[in-house]
């Protein structure tokens, strides 16, 4: 038997844990996966889609039950951790079931923040996170059904485009003046906010919410403005808050989320985190690529590689909603210490912006034809001289990869 090895979480930062692990070092530990959910792990960039219809559940398991078991992983379905023993390394379930671990991997990921509002506690208030708030929306979800959707970022737009693609009404209300204000400028977002509504969404910009009005159910939304959006049910989908609780209580350091050092361990040399619910170098990454880098990181390192290293990641977004290529990268925001090559075209619907400071490209924010975004986060990522190249830089690597041979 190996050395034994717990996961705490079984979402898409473990799957690929596990995955990278059983690559680099088959056979040295004896991995127990442990997943609240009672279900094996999916892909929850894919949940938009299973409400739209596009797909059945089936399409968003990221790996069948045989993978697990061929390669000796004992995955344990619905079942809560309870409590982390460090003294003796044991960690408790719900059920009371304790097993030892010699490292232990927290994996726990995010939950959704429900504003404080009153009437939030209504029936027929929903969050967006998981399989069991796609099965409640579409319980909900017959025809002539008004939905109203709090919050423009990514999770409240894929939230929309699914209820919407499905037949619903849906009103889109975000507190912000663009929608997805930390990924997009001003242009972009607008154009976004022409596309979702072409696809039949209202998008109330600038809009706060003052409360759920209803009895026991949800009848509407009512803005501080004084403006009544109907609705018979809401969706809430403001942001998420890593899970932590668990860390807490097992007495490791918590900030934001778990904090991890460029080893991914925590403040228990034998505990790591990774993932939506680790903080590093005072970042919480809320996005599927910084998660499955640190997990190949850490897979690396506890295979025996001691120059395995995570420096923190480049936020990228790239995400196709509402038929929408939508791609944001690094600092896209201008200021008086840089330079920004645009380039539209009105009837293709095409946008780019490139950000330039010191001859090297530190930001991109592309709409409509994203096909070179990883181009420009590879050339944001290494820090590369793009003086040579800035008169194609906007066409990509097709014109620019030539002139730069």
């Amino acid at each position: 038997m190996g050395e034994p090895l717990v996961v705490i979480g079984n979402g898409m930062a473990a799957t690929r844990f596990v995955d990278e692990l059983m690559q680099n070092a088959l056979g040295r530990y004896s991995v127990i996966v442990v997943g609240a959910e009672p279900r094996l792990s999916y892909n929850r960039v894919l949940l938009s889609s299973l409400l739209a219809g596009e797909i059945d559940e089936a399409a968003i398991e990221l790996k069948p039950r045989e993978w697990w078991s061929g390669r000796g992983v004992t995955t344990l379905d619905g079942q809560a951790v309870v409590s982390i023993e460090r003294a003796s390394q044991t960690v408790t379930l719900a059920n009371g079931l304790s097993f030892p671990y010699s490292k232990l991997v927290l994996a726990t990921g995010s939950q959704p923040i429900m504003l404080a509002k009153p009437g939030m506690d209504l029936q027929n208030v929903l969050s967006f996170r998981d399989l069991a708030d796609v099965a409640a929306m579409r319980g909900l979800m017959r025809k002539g059904a008004r939905a109203v959707v709090i919050g423009g970022g990514l999770l409240g737009l894929e939230a929309a485009y699914g209820l919407a693609k499905a037949g619903v009404k849906v009103t889109l209300v975000h507190l912000m003046d663009r929608l997805m204000e930390r990924q997009l400028d001003q242009r972009a977002a607008a154009l976004l906010t022409h596309a979702i509504a072409a696809k039949g969404v209202e998008v109330l910009l600038g809009a706060d919410t003052k409360q759920v009005l209803g009895e026991d159910r949800v009848t509407g939304l009512e803005l501080n403005c004084g403006r009544i959006v109907q609705s018979d049910f809401v969706v809430c989908a403001v942001g998420i808050r890593p899970r932590a609780q668990l860390a807490r209580d097992a007495g490791l350091t918590v900030n934001r989320g778990i904090i991890v050092d460029d080893g991914l361990a925590t403040s228990d040399p034998n505990v790591f985190a990774i993932g939506e619910c680790a903080e590093h170098r005072g970042v919480v990454y809320g996005l599927v690529e910084p998660a499955y880098e640190q997990a190949k990181v850490l897979a690396r390192k506890l295979s025996g590689d001691s120059s395995a290293s995570y420096a923190g990641s480049i936020l990228a977004t790239n995400l196709k909603v509402s038929g929408v290529s939508l791609f944001s990268a690094g600092e896209f925001m201008e200021s008086s210490s840089n330079d920004v090559l645009l380039f539209e075209d009105h009837g293709t619907g095409v946008y780019k912006k490139l950000v330039i400071e010191n001859d090297r490209l530190k930001g991109a924010v592309l709409f409509g034809d994203t096909a070179d975004g990883l181009w420009y986060q590879g050339l944001i990522r290494e820090g590369a001289d793009v003086s040579h190249l800035r008169d194609v830089l906007a066409f990509g690597p097709a014109l620019a990869l030539p002139q730069a041979a």
